[in-house]
Order: C-alpha cells, then structure tokens, then sequence
C-alpha cells in the first residue's frame, strides 16, 4: 500500500506560514526550520501552495515561470534543501501545479502566442470568475481578444494545442527529477474549454454558482490527467497527482479517477466541505462517495484550505468541541486526509480590515490566508504580509498544554498511524441515534460523533481509544466524538 493512502498530508500556505528572514513573508527557509513540528505533528506530507516567479494578481496562481521560484519564498536550492531535510523526516513534498492558465508576463504569451486561445470578437457568453464580465479581453498589441476563465491578467492556454501539452510535460519532470512527491492540481476541471466555443449552458440550482459547461468542465480533461498520470507512473517510486476537480456533484467528480488507478490518485471531495456540519447530510455524501468511487480509488478529505477558508469559522463558529469533531471525521474517515495549516490549532479565520485586503476575489479569501501563530504576543511575525491580529491560539502554548486541539490532533494522528483499521479498513455506517453519526473502519474500530444538542445513548461497546472531552460512559453528548476498540 502507497503512502499517501495511509499517510496524513498538511497543506502550508508559503507566504502565511513560518518567516525565516524576518521580511514579513514566510518562505520556503521558514518551512524548513518547521520540519522539526511538522515531524512530531506526525504528518506524511506537505502541499505548498505556489511557489512560482508570478506578479501576484492572484497570489501565485498567475505564473510567470513553472521552472522556477518567486524571490520572496527563496530560491531552487531552497527548495532542494526543503525536499532532501523533509525527506530525511519521511516527509515527502508536493508542489502546486496551475495549468488552466498563465500570467499574462509570462514570456510565452509575448513569444508563443499560440500557446493561448484567441479569437477575433468575442464569441459566447461565458464570464470571468473574477472581475466579472467577459472571459475575453482585447490585446491591444494583437488587436484581438484571449480567453481567460478567471482574472483578467491570467490568460488561459490552448490545451488543444500540443506543444502546451508537450510543454507541461517537460515541466512535471523537471520537478519529479528534483525529488518532488507529486502535485495538487489546480482546477483540473477546467483545463480544456469547448473546441466550437459554444456558450456556457447555465444550471442555475448548482450550488456554488453557475455550473460552466463549455467553458471547462468538458470530459477531454480526463486524457491530460491520465497522460501525466502514465508520466508519473515512470518515477520510482511513482509521483501522485492530487486534483482540484471542483465538481459538486458526486457521479462527475468520480470521472476524475478513471478506473481507479489511471487518473488523479486523490480528488478533493469538495461536496462534503460545502455541506454543513450535520450528521444525516455528510454520512449521505460519504455513502455516495463509497457507491460512486472505481473499486481501485481512494477518497480524499479536507475541511479547510486557502479558497473557502477554515473550518472552525465556517462548521463549527468557534467551538472548539465541535472542530475537535470535525477533525475525527476528517481522519476517520476511509481515505486521505488533509489538515490546512492551523486546523490543529482549531485556528478560525483571521481579521484582515478593508484596507490591508490583497485578494483579486470577492469576498475576499485572505482571512483564510492569515499567518501562522507560533506564540503568543507576534506570533512570531515581524509585520507580516497580512494581519496577525489574535495569537490567542498558537503553537508554542497549545503545545505545552496536553488538554490542546493541537496535542488532541498529534495523538488522533498517532493513533491512526498505528491502527491498520483507521489507515485502510472499510468503511461500514452503522445505525444511529438522531444527529449522531456512527461508522465501523476496518473490524474493530468505531468512530461516533454527536453534532447535534442533546445527548445519545450508544448502542455499541468497546474500549475507549480518544474522546474528544471527557469520560465515555455509553452515553455521548453534544459536540463530542470518540475513537472505540470492539471485540
């Protein structure tokens, strides 16, 4: 069995996470003084958001240059140190590839222009995520207009085009060869628009907005996924791609594995984050998930990350029983898990006010961007990039008390690593009490969560393994989960 299917990973948003040269912007120096925490946390291995030369319009997700590394977060040889010192923690390194578009300073779209889809008028109705308006922008320069799906200064590539498909590939070995574990694919959905241009076809019930069916979302995007999955495939040990397929629903997010072992190897399973904390709709989406998934695939799970922001102010408002809760579904669940940077902490999202906001986004997604506190007083910031306003919660003090959410997280990962039932044993619902959700992992565990108000009597027996407060005595209250060993 592969690591990342029983392994914990935690994603770091460079720019927010630890400072090594006390400029303000954590680097890729910072996340190497951390291997230390990350090492005793217990985590397998860390998603670092962008760390390509880019402008910034969108924060690293407008690249200027897939082979290299933004200055602020240092440089190729800090990234060799990071990938050889975490390797030496058994930590492995995932990079986050942005292939759907570029920045507009990238090099290639003055000398390649090919690479990029162009057109003499605008030619359908489809709109820019960000900005809104058109997706189409008239180049001056040309005198024609380019596509581009998100904001206007990330112009999107033509991958009908085969030298952008040859290109990518050169770009993934060039990381593979430097010891990189693998990516996290950013909108893998969207890679590939409508070769006819025809306009988006707009289902107004989807949630999260307008579902765009021309735009992105067309099923060619399966054949790139799969030809890097054939690529990675050649690496000893092989590489894994982790998608953002922002697909809510559940039969179409499931394409994105293929068979089960010829596509992505882990797909964020966005449907779960955008229900709400309650036991009967989440238990439904993992009953879905477990019908729907290819035989040979795993689940993937998050409760946070840098676009909807953290978990303990969306689920649980500050309750820190509950964010205990969400983080035994998290990693009791069948499949990966990933923690975001702070979800140990039951870190909420950060204030930012008006005037130091630096998305393109609205509404803004920098609370959830906010750095990392690793003691009380500054953090352990010197004016960082974003506001630092509430240490209340941080490192240094929660790792000192060993009632914290962050000595709770190391022993529930602790105890996952060392229970083959919790890395890779089915999963099996098991019938419960109103608000309460119970499931059997493998054949002698039982994880059980009451999200409701009222207390619920168990009706299972077994050895405590974790609470996530206080004594077990059969009856579970409200906000609380437990870990049990059965005969």
């Amino acid at each position: 069995m592969t690591w990342w299917r029983e392994g914990v990973l935690y994603q770091i948003y460079p720019r927010s996470f630890a400072d090594s040269n006390g400029d303000g912007i954590g680097d890729l120096g910072g996340v190497v003084e951390k291997l230390d925490y990350l090492e005793w946390l217990g985590v397998d291995g860390i998603w670092l958001n962008p760390i390509n030369p880019s402008p910034n319009i969108d924060w690293g997700y407008d690249v200027s240059d897939y082979t290299g590394v933004h200055p602020d977060l240092g440089t190729l040889d800090d990234l060799d140190r990071l990938v050889a010192d975490a390797a030496r923690r058994n930590v492995r390194v995932l990079l986050d590839l942005v292939p759907n578009h570029t920045s507009d300073r990238h090099l290639w779209f003055r000398e390649r222009p090919d690479l990029y889809v162009w057109q003499d008028e605008i030619p359908n109705n489809w709109l820019a995520a960000f900005g809104g308006g058109p997706a189409w922008t008239l180049d001056d320069e040309r005198g024609r207009y380019y596509l581009h799906n998100f904001a206007r200064a990330q112009p999107d590539l033509d991958w009908w085009n085969p030298d952008v498909r040859d290109e990518f590939d050169r770009i993934l070995r060039f990381w593979f060869d430097r010891g990189v574990a693998g990516f996290r694919i950013d909108v893998a959905h969207a890679l590939i628009h409508d070769r006819r241009l025809r306009d988006d076809v707009i289902d107004v019930e989807a949630r999260e907005g307008a579902h765009r069916i021309h735009s992105m979302n067309q099923p060619e995007a399966h054949d790139i996924l799969k030809r890097w999955r054939a690529l990675a495939e050649t690496y000893e040990p092989p590489r894994i791609l982790v998608g953002e397929a922002y697909v809510l629903d559940l039969e179409g997010w499931a394409k994105f594995y293929g068979s089960g072992d010829d596509e992505l190897n882990l797909a964020f399973n966005f449907a779960l984050v955008h229900e709400p904390l309650s036991a009967r709709p989440m238990r439904t989406i993992v009953a879905n998930t477990e019908r729907l998934l290819p035989a040979a695939a795993w689940p993937c799970w998050t409760g946070s990350n840098h676009d909807v922001g953290r978990f303990m102010s969306r689920w649980c408002d500050g309750d820190d029983a509950l964010a205990r809760c969400v983080l035994l579904i998290l990693l009791g669940l069948r499949g990966t898990p990933f923690l975001y940077y702070g979800d140990e902490l039951a870190l909420p999202d950060g204030g930012v006010p008006t005037d130091r906001l630096r998305d393109v986004a609205e509404p803004s997604r920098d609370p959830g961007r906010t750095p990392m506190p690793w003691t009380p007083g500054d953090g352990g910031w010197r004016d960082p990039w974003l506001p630092l306003e509430d240490t209340s919660r941080n490192v240094e003090e929660q790792r000192a008390d060993p009632d914290s959410t962050l000595n709770f997280t190391r022993e529930l990962i602790a105890l996952r690593r060392a229970s083959p039932d919790l890395r890779l044993g089915a999963y099996e619902e098991l019938p419960s009490p109103k608000d309460v959700w119970i499931w059997r992992r493998g054949e002698r565990t039982v994880v059980a969560v009451n999200l409701g108000r009222g207390a619920a009597k168990l009706d299972v027996e077994g050895r405590p393994l974790l609470t996530t407060g206080g004594e077990f005595d059969g009856t579970l209250n409200p906000a609380c989960g437990l870990l049990l060993a059965v005969d």
